[in-house]
């Protein structure tokens, strides 16, 4: 069956997998989403048996169409190599009462390597069926961990050029070593002043910028993303959810058809979204518990059904959730508004001018799927301690926001279901936040207190860090917010 993709802002809009993934964002500005979710197709018995990359292809066949079987599995094979850690990829390991999905075992050490190792080889497949002549550039907005690892993914692939915008004073010490040390000719790194959603923000107004896209077609570019506003980010990112239930299967820890629980740390929404759409899929969730930092605009919309942005900007422990505008979020809008782009643009237009919109009740109905709850930074370092104290198993902040809001989620229903935490990030990208909070020295510089967080831990410390230790500082660029697009026009020399 051939999926097809619509815009979350217009009903003209239908295109192929591969063209969603072209361009990223939609002439309106919309995101793609697929018209229908389609169903697995595999049994939990024949998943169990899979390879993280055999479950990849089960996946991702069912959604990216017109892709054949021979290009989906050349992706998904120089995807998932030896880049990752662990030949398991994605690992599950038991702590107190939960399972911890670990996603930090690729190059970059955090999620989002699981699908942006695979989002340019997915991106230049599309290139070449759609016969696109003009070099692509990636534009994208990071929070953190989306940039070193779109930069690891693009870093000199052919046909291809790569710009991240981050938030020059909100992203942790190693979070930006690791991007302003990136090799690659066409690798560029620019720093702003202002925080994520301005970044986010000022990538989205480039994006729909007609006469810019115009100019740069003439000049042989066109833009497209490897944010998870791009369904080639959102598709993969579906595949760890079923490849862990399997496993729980696999290990004797659930039985098959069982309901379970998942919890995911949520900036952008793109991560718990994935979960959603496995759940659509036929996947055994029951709850889907969305985690927030001390920037709850997502906890404030479960609870109310109005999203707010308009607040203070709360820089913690867990940047790459620092956000108030959570992108993906408009896709499930989309889906339980009844797929209408008319209301649609209607919100998000509010959403832009005055901050905010507020939907109706029985689309508040239809969030029943959902959970929300917050940790307080007091709450997240208290979690990250305990952790360690009680099992010796050091988290990051991000999975320690997960885990709390899991506790808190837990004494409120007394639902004592199988739950997975989904576990974002290497607490090596984190070390000064995870050594201040379980009460050791974190005076010194970040490196050292990587040696010292080894020595405690008894995990060996990741390449990622070891190799960005004395790396040079390729990428100095800084810039204020308004001057964004004229950044980019001096990248391309336009």
């Amino acid at each position: 069956m051939e999926v097809l993709y619509n815009s979350t802002r217009s009903k003209d809009q239908k295109v192929t997998a591969s063209q969603a993934i072209l361009k990223g964002l939609s002439d309106e500005g919309g995101l793609f989403v697929p018209e229908q979710i389609p169903a697995l197709d595999r049994s939990f018995e024949e998943l169990k048996e899979m390879t993280y990359s055999q479950t990849a292809y089960e996946v991702m066949k069912l959604y990216l169409t017109d892709f054949t079987e021979q290009e989906l599995k050349t992706c998904i094979a120089r995807a998932y190599d030896d880049k990752f850690d662990t030949r398991e990829i994605a690992p599950i390991r038991k702590a107190k009462d939960a399972y911890y999905l670990e996603l930090f075992h690729g190059a970059t050490i955090a999620f989002k390597d699981m699908a942006l190792s695979i989002l340019p080889h997915l991106l230049t497949t599309a290139a070449k069926k759609n016969h696109v002549a003009n070099e692509i550039v990636i534009l994208t907005a990071t929070s953190g961990d989306t940039g070193k690892a779109a930069l690891s993914g693009f870093a000199d692939v052919e046909g291809t050029r790569i710009v991240v915008f981050y938030p020059k004073n909100g992203v942790s010490p190693i979070q930006e070593k690791q991007m302003v040390t990136q090799r690659g000719k066409n690798t560029y790194v620019v720093g702003i002043h202002g925080n994520f959603d301005d970044a986010q923000t000022g990538v989205k107004n480039i994006f729909g910028d007609r006469s810019l896209a115009e100019e740069m077609d003439e000049k042989g570019f066109q833009f497209s993303s490897a944010n998870s506003i791009n369904i080639g980010r959102l598709v993969p990112q579906i595949v760890y959810y079923v490849y862990a239930y399997a496993q729980l299967i696999k290990k004797g820890c659930i039985e098959g058809g069982e309901k379970i629980n998942v919890t995911v740390p949520t900036g952008n929404f793109g991560n718990i979204l994935a979960a959603f759409y496995a759940k659509q899929m036929g996947l055994p969730i029951d709850k889907l518990i969305c985690a927030s930092n001390e920037n709850k605009v997502l906890f404030d919309f479960f609870r109310s059904g109005t999203y707010d942005r308009n607040r203070d900007f709360v820089l913690t422990s867990s940047p790459s959730m620092d956000i108030l505008i959570s992108s993906n979020l408009e896709r499930l809008v989309y889906l339980i508004g009844g797929k209408d782009p008319d209301k649609n643009r209607e919100w998000m237009a509010s959403l832009s001018g005055e901050g905010s919109y507020t939907i109706t009740d029985s689309m508040r109905e239809k969030l029943a799927d959902f959970y929300g709850n917050y940790a307080s930074e007091e709450e997240t370092a208290r979690t990250i301690r305990s952790m360690y104290e009680d099992t010796g198993y050091v988290i990051d902040p991000h999975t320690a926001v997960a885990c709390c809001v899991y506790e808190k989620y837990r004494q409120e229903t007394a639902d004592h279901k199988p739950g997975i935490i989904v576990s974002t990030a290497s607490p090596y990208k984190f070390t000064r936040s995870v050594m201040a909070a379980i009460g050791r020295d974190d005076s010194e510089e970040d490196f050292a207190l990587a040696d010292k967080l080894s020595e405690l831990s008894g995990v060996k410390i990741p390449n990622a860090v070891e190799e960005i230790r004395t790396a040079p500082i390729l990428h100095d660029r800084v810039c204020e917010k308004n001057e964004m697009k004229q950044v980019v026009r001096e990248i391309l020399g336009l």
